[in-house]
């Protein structure tokens, strides 16, 4: 079988064990495969609103997830407030693929997933089943996107927006700086905004100078526009098996 990236340094930027299939799936096409966590994940400074959102979530008609985190923040909050069967009665929407299993998992049925991974495309998906007065809860990112959100309430609905998590740049290590130099990879892969931000805020532009940078989907690749670094190659869909698609794409286009 053609491996399609035989000899190819991919970098990841998420911790292994949170990026297990894709680093896989990369490998088994013939990648060597670095990864370097860029973001370190936190809880709200101020837990009261999701604690309160829990404790109420019934109110809602719709709780919207963005990211496993999410997800995870919010079932974990019910659990706290004694709540978990009470969301059960709510429809679930998710963006992308890993949110819907992370959603699945703790046994909730999504009623709702865009093909595209993207806040915009999951509003224009549920905006006709959306009525004025529906309350919808989103537990999201603190420095999330907001388009999802302002889409909905110039839809007459009831948002609130509780904050998840928060993320942070994680300050690499000098070794992990030494290892980019030494071994600079050739292609690196983006899985959201925030995490090419914390790149070029730690290890800076120029150690993209060389490589083919690919993006999981269209907001990610803009981001990485305005910081200068355009993508090579974007996902078509938010999926271990589409960014390596993606990275194959990168590495056998002409255009650098």
């Amino acid at each position: 079988m053609e491996r399609r990236l035989e000899g190819r340094r991919v970098l990841v930027t998420r911790p292994r064990e949170r990026a297990e299939e894709l680093c896989f799936l990369l490998e088994d096409e013939g990648a060597e495969v670095l990864s370097v966590p860029l973001l370190e994940l936190h809880p709200p400074e101020d837990p009261r609103p999701l604690a309160s959102a829990a404790e109420h979530i019934q109110r809602y008609t719709w709780v919207v997830f963005a990211s496993p985190s999410g997800v995870e923040a919010l079932m974990e909050a019910l659990r706290e407030a004694g709540t978990q069967d009470r969301i059960q009665r709510v429809k679930v929407a998710t963006v992308g693929p890993r949110t819907t299993r992370a959603a699945e998992g703790y046994g909730l049925d999504v009623v709702a997933e865009p093909s595209e991974g993207t806040g915009e495309a999951l509003f224009n998906l549920i905006k006709d089943a959306l009525q004025p007065g529906d309350e919808v809860l989103l537990p999201a990112a603190e420095e999330g996107r907001r388009e999802l959100e302002d889409g909905l309430r110039e839809r007459g609905v009831l948002v609130t927006r509780v904050t998840a998590y928060r993320a942070t740049s994680a300050p690499l290590p000098p070794e992990s700086l030494a290892l980019l130099d030494a071994s600079p990879p050739d292609v690196v892969l983006f899985a959201s905004p925030r995490t090419a931000e914390a790149f070029v805020e730690e290890a800076g532009r120029e150690r993209l100078a060389t490589a083919r940078v690919v993006a999981i989907g269209p907001t990610t690749a803009s981001a990485l526009e305005r910081l200068g670094v355009p993508a090579a190659a974007v996902a078509e869909r938010p999926t271990p098996e589409s960014l390596v698609d993606a990275a194959v794409l990168a590495v056998t286009s002409t255009v650098h």
